[in-house]
C-alpha cells in the first residue's frame, strides 16, 4: 500500500510539472493533411460516367440517378478543395448537360438518356480541350468498369 501511494505521489508531481503547450492553430494542422487532387476526383467521376452509361443501358433509373449524384457531389468537391486550379473555372459549362442528363433519368427516357450522354461526354472532352486537355479523351464505354456489379435493376 505504501508502495501505491508513493508511485501515485511521484505521478501526481510529475504531471504537475509539466509544461502545458499552446495549442496550435487549425490552419496548420489541417495544412499537412491529405487533400485529394484534381486527378483523383476526375478518376471518380470517369469511373461513375462509365457506370451510369451500363445503368442507363439497363434502364436501372435508380442507379443511373445514384450515379449522376456521384458525379454532381464530385463537381462540388472539385470546387471546393482544388478552386485554387485555373482548370475549375470552365467546370461550370457541364451543368446544361448534368441537367439534361438528370431530366432524361427522371423522365425513364432511354432515347433521351443516349443523347443526353453523349451531350455530357462531348461536354467533358470539350472542357478538357479548354483547359489544355485535350490529350484525356472521354468516350461512351464498350465495357462495364467492373465485373462485380450487376446493372439490371432488381
Amino acid at each position: 500500500m505504501k508502495l501505491l501511494i508513493f508511485i501515485c505521489s511521484i505521478l501526481l508531481l510529475t504531471a504537475c510539472g509539466e509544461q502545458k503547450k499552446e495549442p496550435v492553430a487549425l490552419p496548420q494542422q489541417t495544412a499537412h493533411t491529405y487533400k485529394p487532387g484534381l486527378g483523383e476526383f476526375m478518376l471518380g467521376i470517369q469511373m461513375h460516367h462509365a457506370k451510369l452509361w451500363f445503368a442507363g443501358q439497363a434502364q436501372n433509373w435508380a442507379l443511373a440517378d445514384f450515379e449522376m449524384g456521384e458525379i454532381s457531389e464530385t463537381l462540388d468537391a472539385i470546387k471546393e478543395f482544388n478552386a485554387d486550379r485555373p482548370e475549375v473555372k470552365s467546370i461550370s459549362m457541364i451543368d446544361p448537360a448534368i441537367d439534361s442528363i438528370a431530366d432524361a433519368i427522371k423522365k425513364k427516357d432511354t432515347q433521351r438518356f443516349k443523347a443526353s450522354f453523349i451531350l455530357l461526354t462531348n461536354t467533358c472532352n470539350n472542357c478538357h480541350t479548354a483547359t489544355h486537355h485535350e490529350f484525356n479523351v472521354i468516350k461512351t464505354p464498350d465495357t462495364p468498369p467492373v465485373s462485380n456489379q450487376e446493372f439490371k435493376p432488381k
